[in-house]
């Protein structure tokens, strides 16, 4: 008899944790799920952590555009002329909050008062002092420090901000766009492939005639259709990606529809849709999360094309591709980090992704014994 302290405890091992250990063992894989959780989690606390909190990031200061990285400048803090709403800490993270207080770019170190007015030297306006009503002035912190760690772009807004809140246009362009693809693609395919005979013939004569016109088109079709802005765009997206998901969720139905546990399913007398969504589609699942995948990606990459083309995210609502078409004429001048930043934060974005795809149809991947 084995001594309950000497018991070996043996269960089996699940699909789905089998999966994870191989999953874990990609590195790649790894470090882009690090990666991609961490854009998450930014776009998440948005306007809590970003140096600019109001509306859009939208905060324009014209005396000190197109400042390089690590620009740091002392600004007066002047009252507004009308009160601001302070809003709920949910609303400020998803929307920001209004400055309470007009900012004056200034000299370091020029702030004095004197009687009822205080005195300061504008920013490279050649020394000569400019007065203000001491009324005027924040009486908690007339002068504050701020640091531009990514500088200012042609409007005086910091670069750093936008760059963080367009985090959240490309995440859920990818993930809104997708879902939709997601449920016409497996619709569509299931019962294409389940039913066969003249409901697949006519579900495939539609998809090969939406397969046969260029995505790019048909996006830019439908953007002129559904209009401009941001939700359209999710619309135009999830409407012309279905057609690869639909096509595998095809493929994968015809041959999984010859199985035993379908013939066992029919024969305890379970209708198509309860034998499709409790035995089928879980055995598809891992094949679409690795299409769901590749899709997310080329969702960011077509978001960033419209809106540099101007037929996607409309100003003042910062994403990457507006930042790349409002500052690529500054590629060949002296600020070309303007358009590459958001260019490379796009890159990253779509490689993590392809990464995560790639380790995931490794790791369900069946090998041979």
């Amino acid at each position: 008899m084995v001594k309950w302290w000497k018991r070996k405890e043996y269960r089996a091992v699940s699909l789905s944790e089998l999966t994870w250990k191989r999953f874990r063992k990609d590195k790649m894989g790894m470090v882009s799920l690090g990666f991609i959780l961490l854009v998450v989690i930014i776009a998440l606390l948005g306007y809590l952590i970003t140096p600019d909190s109001t509306p859009y990031c939208n905060h324009q200061q014209l005396e000190i555009a197109l400042r390089k990285p690590g620009f740091t400048v002392e600004e007066l803090q002047l009252k507004t002329a009308t009160e601001v709403e302070h809003h709920s800490f949910l609303h400020r993270m998803l929307f920001g909050q209004p400055s309470e207080y007009q900012t004056v770019p200034i000299d370091e170190g020029s702030y004095r008062e004197a009687g009822d007015s205080v005195y300061v030297r504008l920013l490279e306006t050649g020394g000569e002092e400019t007065a203000y009503a001491r009324a005027a002035v924040s009486d908690d912190q007339p002068v504050i420090t701020k640091r531009f760690l990514l500088g200012t772009d042609r409007y005086g807004r910091d670069v750093l901000s936008q760059l963080l809140i367009g985090s959240r246009i490309s995440l859920a362009v990818g993930g809104i766009s997708v879902t939709i693809a997601l449920i016409i693609g497996i619709i569509i395919g299931s019962i294409a492939g389940y039913f066969r005979g003249w409901v697949d013939d006519v579900l495939m004569w539609f998809i090969n005639v939406v397969w046969s016109i260029p995505t790019l088109l048909l996006v830019i079709a439908l953007s002129f259709a559904l209009g401009k802005g941001f939700w359209q765009i999710f619309m135009a997206l999830g409407l012309t990606m279905w057609v690869d998901v639909a096509r595998v969720v095809r493929g994968q139905m015809i041959s999984l529809r010859e199985k035993e546990f379908v013939e066992a399913g029919k024969a305890l007398g379970y209708s198509s849709f309860h034998i499709i969504g409790k035995h089928l589609l879980p055995n598809v699942a891992g094949t679409v999360i690795v299409i769901a995948a590749s899709n997310f990606s080329s969702a960011i990459l077509m978001e960033a094309g419209l809106s540099f083309l101007g037929l996607g995210v409309q100003p003042p609502t910062p994403s990457w591709g507006m930042m790349m078409k409002e500052n690529y004429a500054y590629i060949v001048l002296d600020n070309a980090y303007l358009a590459i930043v958001p260019g490379i934060a796009i890159m990253l974005l779509v490689l993590a992704f392809m990464l995560i795809g790639n380790a995931i149809q490794s790791a369900i991947r069946v090998k041979d014994q």
